[in-house]
């Protein structure tokens, strides 16, 4: 059975091919080194649980989808804008997510039998993390089919 392997790798590979994500990681959020600038934007995949129905295996999952928000030093005089880019990473972030879920509903990963189950829901965040990174939780179900024989 390699149904919790191929999950995460498929997942992996197309986030590692989008032009706005440098980094993808997995497992406890806390274990990843978030003061290496180097790292982002970086993309973190949780399984948060699976079921298995039939010859089914529905994996619930979360991405974290981020970047560093950058403060300028120059005086504020847009108000609305702020003189920071959390604007403008909350926006390349969730173009990141949008595209994982259109992959999942109608391109690569559809095609190899992962079929998105439901509808994903996109979290917006901010200073979640040791330096000042804004992004969005990506929650989403995934169904692939279920491998492993009987014998």
């Amino acid at each position: 059975m390699q149904a919790y392997y191929n999950i995460l790798e498929t997942i992996k590979d197309s986030l590692q091919s989008d032009i706005n994500v440098n980094t993808v990681t997995t497992g406890d959020i806390f274990d990843v080194d978030l003061a290496k600038q180097t790292i982002f934007p970086l993309s973190h995949l949780m399984v948060n649980s699976a079921t298995k129905t039939g010859n089914i295996y529905t994996f619930n999952m979360s991405v974290m989808l981020m970047d560093i928000v950058d403060i300028s030093n120059e005086e504020t005089t847009d108000k609305f804008r702020g003189n920071d880019n959390e604007q403008d990473v909350l926006n390349t972030q969730l173009a990141v997510g949008a595209r994982l879920v259109e992959v999942l509903e109608r391109g690569a990963l559809r095609d190899s039998n992962y079929a998105l189950n439901g509808s994903p829901t996109f979290e917006p965040f901010t200073e979640r993390f040791e330096n000042y990174l804004a992004g969005w939780a990506l929650t989403f179900s995934v169904d692939i089919p279920n491998d492993m024989t009987i014998c």
